[in-house]
């Protein structure tokens, strides 16, 4: 008995000097970021997607703050989001900046078989069902990555413009009289 507790006496004094020496060097040794990037990756929309091209939302904002990508380059903010990362940090964005309205999946359920393909491939699993059942997207949850459309074998899920809503409808651009 005497023996066991000398052994958990040691282990906690090793653990707990050990856990001082690893909360001094991180302190000693913190690399501190760019507040912007932080406040960047809450505008965007948490997807994690990886359609921009970077790994997660996070990496997206990295490269915005840098420079070396676009507030546009987040397919499903939108442009909603892209004038708001815009008006953050001070950039301006033309006409030609902005890109398509974001696109959610849709399954016409005359074609779905259940194959659950879409299902098993959804990041943000937006798309609900089971095998040899129906499927329904769920648009709130959809990040418009396309990946179902294009794994659908019989071709039932199409990549449709999100609906307006009063958060995501930006008035158009007016058309001058020639």
């Amino acid at each position: 008995m005497e023996q066991m507790i000398t052994a958990v006496m040691s282990l906690a004094a090793i653990g707990s000097g050990l856990g001082v020496v690893l909360g001094v060097a991180a302190r000693k040794f913190a690399v501190e970021g760019d507040s912007r990037v932080e406040e960047i990756v809450a505008m965007l929309p948490a997807a994690n997607c990886g359609q921009c091209g970077f790994p997660g939302c996070e990496g997206a904002a990295q490269a915005i703050v840098e420079g070396e990508a676009s507030p546009t380059c987040c397919p499903p903010g939108g442009k909603v989001v892209a004038l708001a990362i815009a008006g953050h940090l001070g950039i301006t964005l033309g006409d030609d900046d902005m890109e398509e309205a974001p696109k959610i999946a849709v399954i016409e359920d005359a074609i779905c078989i259940g194959c659950t393909k879409c299902y098993r491939l959804c990041p943000s699993d937006a798309i609900v069902g089971a095998m040899k059942q129906l499927h329904g997207v769920f648009a709130e949850a959809c990040t418009g990555c396309n990946q179902c459309a294009d794994k659908c074998p019989t071709g039932a899920i199409t990549m449709q413009p999100l609906p307006a809503t009063a958060g995501t409808w930006v008035m158009p651009k007016p058309v001058m009289a020639a």
